[in-house]
């Protein structure tokens, strides 16, 4: 038996392919981590993308991400879960590399965002527009974590379309 088919053999991935219950709960806490981390993330990216100039950069950073957080402490548990019911089909599959790809993308940018532009952002805290690097940030955190649900979902319904 393959590492591969080994994982799919678990008493976990055997009950999540035999249970639409348990899946389905599974699946529950995988979205509302989705919602929990992409709703933080995309208020902050709005507002590196100039909007609510009025409210403090930094202040709604420190509010959104614990939010971001905690959504991704329910997120990869759950992910590494469902993987185990269909890992054999999910490392076959390039949307699923794609869609990896993305999230190491999104982490990148925004440790690379923490690390450099948002050091500077006393300058451009209230009222100001953001740099062009914090802009380009939030712009490329938008169009990745948007990536990455329309990768999970086109996921779903593969898996699920058998």
């Amino acid at each position: 038996m393959t590492p591969i088919g080994a994982i799919e053999a678990l008493p976990l991935g055997r009950a999540l392919r035999d249970s639409h219950t348990l899946l389905g709960a599974v699946a529950t806490v995988h979205l509302l981590g989705v919602g929990l981390l992409f709703g933080s993330i995309v208020v902050l990216d709005l507002r590196l993308l100039g909007l609510s100039r009025s409210i403090s950069v930094r202040r709604l950073a420190a509010h959104v991400l614990p939010w971001t957080a905690l959504g991704f402490l329910l997120i990869v548990p759950t992910g590494l879960t469902m993987f185990v019911a269909h890992a054999g089909r999910l490392i076959a599959s390039r949307l699923f590399a794609l869609k990896m790809g993305l999230i190491f993308a999104g982490a990148v940018n925004a440790a690379a965002f923490h690390a450099g532009a948002f050091r500077s952002s006393p300058a451009w805290d209230t009222e100001r527009m953001p740099p062009s690097a914090a802009r380009a940030a939030g712009a490329i955190s938008l169009v990745v974590w948007i990536s990455v649900i329309v990768c999970g979902r086109m996921l779903v319904a593969r898996i699920q379309g058998g």
